[in-house]
């Protein structure tokens, strides 16, 4: 097989990446490891900056999302007993967040690509990638493929074909943490920053009417807890937990006296409460690979990094790596420069750092340290009364939460 830009990993940044390329002309083959159903099965939170509503419309995958997804104007910081709330869009020349679950962004690209005749191959596993360092890399791939849970790896079904090539002029690795994209950088060219948190989320999905028109983000002295919303009747809700805790150790009532505690306010409001339907644990931790690029390899999103979920930046953050990619591979096939190829690492790790910050300084200020003798948490309640209370400090939380506009 031969195409222009062989793009591994078929969720968001692949996706974007593929109708970007597109939209330029651009010819690229997406491999997906999971089936159509499992990908877009796969439930996933989703709090989209501005700038990805706006490219998601821009690019035609947006009709559903302006109809489903809930438009926010607002979050609320809620310490001791007492709600406040940041107006995100008085603050930032009224620019919103929509909350779209990852998922449903998938559906919508996925279905698009493929009206297009755009070429994606579900249930293929890239297993090798060579010749980097050319004019034609190529990826090896089988398809057949399924990911084992229970045995935490990749597997084939017996009637899996044999490995096949795909040779292109530039490789795309959008196959999250555990892909073979990050892994083909030879490791003494590639650093790994990585810090892991010592709680988690537990993360419930409740079939139950809103209990906030905004997303409620509450530090308690028994820790964490959001408070958001998936549609008009499924809520998702969490809690700072011990990472190494399990669900089945958690009845639906133990669950509930936990939020309620952790959420209520002098006014004595509750949070409705219905059918679990869904528990996760959710780890906590931090990833950056630098270089983002090797050859013709450029890796994009989870691939490259991770970020704690407190600041909303996971998704938004792929997105802009495959913006600044589409852009920089549509310059070199019209002009044949590479100045914006070569600084696509610079720049991506560069934001990749100030999303980490504002994550890290998110997850700080609003959840309880195990070690904490009460210093750390009297200091929190320090941090969230300043920025409650002063509008430059307000306006520094709204500006990195709504996101900047795409860099030109």
């Amino acid at each position: 097989m031969r195409t222009q830009v062989g793009i591994v990993g078929g969720g968001p940044a692949g996706l974007v990446l593929s109708h970007l390329l597109d939209r330029q002309g651009i010819e690229s083959v997406v491999l997906e490891l999971r089936s159509r159903d499992r990908l877009e099965s796969e439930v996933r939170a989703g709090v989209l900056e501005q700038a990805t509503v706006d490219l998601l419309n821009e690019l035609g995958v947006g009709r559903r999302m302006e109809r489903e997804g809930a438009v926010h104007h607002g979050i609320e910081l809620r310490f001791d007993r007492k709600g406040h709330r940041i107006p995100l869009s008085d603050l930032t020349a009224g620019r919103e967040i929509v909350l779209y679950g990852q998922h449903e962004v998938v559906k919508d690209l996925v279905e698009a690509r493929l009206a297009a005749g755009g070429p994606m191959i579900f249930e293929a596993a890239a297993t090798s990638m060579h010749d980097l360092d050319t004019t034609t890399p190529r990826i090896r791939f089988r398809r057949g493929a399924y990911l084992d849970l229970e045995a935490g790896g990749i597997r084939f079904r017996e009637d899996a074909e044999e490995e096949e090539e795909l040779t292109c002029d530039f490789i795309a690795g959008c196959d999250g943490f555990f892909g073979v994209s990050r892994p083909s950088i030879p490791e003494r060219l590639r650093t790994e920053y990585e810090r892991t948190y010592p709680y988690g989320w537990f993360g419930v999905l409740v079939e139950a009417p809103p209990s906030s028109e905004e997303l409620i983000y509450t530090l308690h002295e028994r820790g964490f807890a959001l408070i958001s919303t998936r549609s008009a009747e499924i809520q998702r809700m969490y809690f700072q937990c011990d990472p190494k805790d399990s669900t089945d150790r958690w009845s639906d009532e133990q669950i509930w006296e936990e939020l309620q505690a952790r959420t209520e306010t002098i006014d004595s409001t509750s949070l409705n409460e219905g059918p679990i339907l869904e528990k996760t644990i959710v780890p906590m931790r931090s990833f950056v690979c630098d270089p983002m690029q090797h050859g013709r390899l450029f890796l994009a999103g989870d691939a490259a990094h991770i970020v704690t979920p407190t600041g909303a930046k996971g998704m938004n953050l792929a997105v802009r790596d495959v913006r600044n990619l589409a852009e920089a591979l549509a310059a070199w096939y019209e002009t044949g420069k590479t100045s914006l190829l070569d600084s696509y690492s610079d720049v991506c790790v560069r934001r990749a750092w100030k999303a980490q910050r504002f994550s890290w300084w998110m997850t700080s200020m609003l959840h309880r340290h195990p070690d904490d003798d009460g210093f750390q948490y009297n200091l929190q309640l320090a941090e969230l009364g300043y920025v409650t209370s002063s509008e430059a400090a307000a306006t520094s939380l709204a500006e990195n939460y709504v996101g900047q506009a795409f860099e030109e």
